[in-house]
């Protein structure tokens, strides 16, 4: 049934697009956790907080988002072809990269991340709420986002070696 709905060649594109979404998504997060929050660290809180504020505008762009989604979507259709076709050599790696990605990295940055930035968002960078918010959030939102890179690079890693397995043609 599957077979009829997509050909082995647009599967292979698919599963490299969504190897290689989860690892620009890897990618930007990796070098948030290496040296973006960092830097913003070591600003005055009052120009972290609205330096922050402007990245956590300007990143809803088209771009990123169809890279971000798009990645999630294709991580879906991935995760239910996996068990539908179980019995393929990749299956294990694609529901495990899928998994990893929904989960790890976008489930987290529903769950951890957005609910961070939404209250950022609701301070005033010079005031002393925003202040005392802001060194929370540097912590929190950073370990986030560790857990956030680690799983697309893991997802990234998996969908990749699923790639290396020729999937069985009926």
């Amino acid at each position: 049934m599957l077979q009829h709905l997509i050909t082995q060649q647009h599967y292979f594109a698919l599963k490299l697009f969504s190897a290689l979404g989860c690892g620009l998504i890897a990618g930007v997060f990796f070098a948030f956790s290496s040296f973006v929050m960092n830097a913003l660290a070591q600003l005055k809180p009052t120009q972290g907080i609205a330096a922050m504020q402007s990245i956590n505008i300007t990143v809803i762009n088209p771009l990123f988002m169809a890279v971000f989604l798009g990645t999630a979507a294709a991580c879906i259709f991935l995760l239910v072809s996996s068990l539908l076709r179980w019995h393929q050599p990749d299956a294990a790696y694609l529901l495990i990269g899928s998994l990893l990605y929904l989960v790890g990295t976008l489930g987290v940055t529903i769950v951890f991340n957005v609910p961070l930035n939404e209250a950022l968002a609701r301070v005033e960078p010079d005031s002393s709420i925003g202040a005392n918010l802001w060194s929370s959030y540097l912590a929190n939102w950073t370990i986030w986002n560790h857990i956030r890179a680690a799983a697309a690079l893991a997802a990234a890693a998996s969908l990749t070696i699923a790639l290396c397995y020729r999937t069985a043609q009926s």
